[in-house]
Formats: structure tokens, sequence, C-alpha cells
């Protein structure tokens, strides 16, 4: 049983750390702008949306961006931050 718990911690810190990554993506897309199709930049957040958006979209139906003028605050990328962190917490 504690192979199992450890593989499930493991696989929800990759979660985290793809989450932690979209995020970055993000920012450098509003600093430094679209990147090129077909650059590094371009190919890593296809990969990492491919994975995140998943896990992401069913809370975004529930619980909607937050709109402050043209800024928009992705609360269900929160949420499922906070839960992840929560569940690796409770395991052993």
């Amino acid at each position: 049983m504690g192979a199992v718990l450890a593989l499930v911690s493991l696989l929800l810190l990759l979660v985290q750390i793809l989450l932690v990554a979209r995020a970055i993506l993000d920012w450098s897309e509003v600093f430094a702008g679209p990147s090129a199709r077909g650059s590094l930049r371009s190919r890593l957040s296809a990969v990492v949306y491919a994975i995140t958006e998943p896990i992401l979209a069913p809370v975004r139906r529930v619980l909607p961006p937050l709109r402050f003028g043209g800024v928009g605050i992705d609360l269900a990328f929160i949420v499922v931050f906070l839960a992840i962190v929560i569940i690796r917490a409770l395991l052993p």
C-alpha cells in the first residue's frame, strides 16, 4: 500500500510542477508576446496545456475566471493547485 501512495504522491507532484510550468509559460507570453509557431516555447506550451487542461477545464466550468477590467484570475488553477497540496499533505 505504501508504494501505491508513494506513486500517487509522485504523480500529484508532477501535476503540480506542470501547473507551475503552465503559469510560467502564460506569464512569459504576457511579457514576451506570442511565440513563433514551432518554437521551443510554443511546443512546450502545447504539451503542458494538453496535460493540464483536462484537469482544469471541469473546474473552470464550475468556477469561471474572475474578471477585473482586462485582467482575469483563473480560479480553477488556484483551486486545483491547492487541492493537490492538501491531498499530498494528507497522504502518509
